[in-house]
């Protein structure tokens, strides 16, 4: 059963914006097909655009978080949406391969700057007991638009590639009407007299940044699903609709497990659940190297997905718990960066290793990297906490 109770009413608006951003992600789980189908881009070249739209993720992070500190939540969020719109728009009329890879970067920049200031309004109106729950609800609904929305481009892309381009850029500027209508600014008042924090002192808080690059080395995982994956799947005879089907899975056990599996675990330590979550992506994804067929294949991608579901509540309420109050914009930014470097490192990272040193090689190495990020949350511990107290606790 989904626990609903004690949420506020900011919450679920934005929760309900985000579903309807997503519900239209018609473009990137089809942005490859696109590139080579409509535009004749190599498959070389579809992987270097790819990864620039990683590298603008990267930047948007730190960007998204500074603004939202300093602009507040309300005109950071609602501003990035409008923006995030028109950079898909541009990418639609993108026609020559360098136009393509700079709108690509442009779209990685301007569609992911909203996330900081989500994560950051989340942690300033729902109090720290209840965070986790609540980033895992907003995870989850973010999952089931992912669902439908890639469903309905498939079938949309069909009928023009154009509808996908200007459906994806209406449901973006409907969330930016909701935001900007209907959500109060959450930012809590600053201090008169008071010095603003640069944007970059997150960074000097060595713990946080050290659990930042574990949930990246995790998250670069997580990227072979649609990176390298795939390629095995079709290595072992396996069709691309049964690829489509097996990748469907992680949605519809996000979609089933998340809301219980957030309740069971809730009475835990967060760092001992992450270090559990981070040795099952490990082990799922180290399995691989074993599976030859449909079945093998469900009970890899069933592991790690039990371990990404775990881990995507946590995150970023470890975030907002280490951060500051004035600063959380900041932190929430520095914690996207950590998805931005995977976005980034994965696409040329995976396909290295799988090119140059085999499957073998790629499933084992993520096993070993899941396994020591499993043993770096153990060592880290609880991050610091800044006069909240501690979300730990059972209630």
């Amino acid at each position: 059963m989904i626990d609903l109770r004690g949420l506020p009413r900011t919450y679920w608006l934005l929760w309900t914006g985000a579903l309807i951003n997503r519900l239209g992600g018609f473009v990137m789980p089809l942005l490859a097909l696109y590139l080579t189908a409509e535009r004749g881009l190599r498959v070389e070249e579809v992987g270097l655009v790819i990864s620039l739209f990683g590298g603008g993720a990267l930047l948007a992070g730190p960007a998204g978080g500074f603004l939202a500190d300093r602009l507040g939540r309300k005109r950071t969020l609602s501003g990035a949406l409008v923006a995030g719109a028109l950079a898909m728009l541009h990418l639609a009329l993108a026609r020559a391969p360098l136009h393509i890879a700079a709108a690509a970067f442009l779209l990685g920049f301007f569609g992911e700057m909203y996330r900081p200031a989500v994560s950051a309004a989340i942690a300033d109106v729902v109090p720290a007991r209840d965070r986790a729950r609540a980033y895992g609800l907003l995870y989850w609904a973010v999952n089931l638009g992912f669902a439908v929305g890639s469903a309905l481009g498939g079938a949309m892309s069909s009928h023009g590639w154009y509808l996908l381009f200007a459906g994806d850029a209406a449901t973006t500027l409907v969330y930016a009407g909701v935001v900007w209508l209907y959500v109060p600014e959450t930012r809590p008042a600053h201090p008169p007299h008071h010095r603003r924090e640069r944007p970059w002192t997150p960074l000097a808080d060595r713990p946080f940044v050290a659990f930042c690059l574990l949930m990246a080395l995790v998250s670069l995982l997580f990227h072979q699903a649609f990176v390298t994956l795939p390629l095995d799947v079709r290595a072992h005879g396996l069709s691309p609709a049964s690829y489509g089907s097996l990748i469907a899975l992680n949605g519809v056990l996000i979609f089933l497990l998340q809301p219980p599996l957030a309740r069971a675990l809730a009475p835990f330590p967060r760092h001992r659940v992450l270090s559990a979550a981070a040795a099952l992506v490990g082990i799922g994804f180290g399995m691989t190297a074993l599976v030859h067929s449909i079945a093998g294949y469900v009970v890899s991608i069933t592991v790690w997905s039990v371990g990404e579901i775990v881990m995507a509540g946590l995150g970023p309420a470890v975030a907002a718990d280490a951060a500051p109050a004035a600063q959380r914009g900041a932190y929430q930014g520095v914690f996207q960066m950590s998805f931005g470097l995977a976005a980034l490192g994965a696409p040329l990272l995976g396909s290295f290793m799988l090119g140059r040193f085999g499957s073998a090689a790629l499933w084992g190495a993520c096993l070993a990297a899941g396994l020591a990020a499993a043993a770096g949350q153990l060592a880290l511990g609880t991050l610091r906490r800044h006069g909240e107290p501690a979300a730990d606790a059972a209630p």
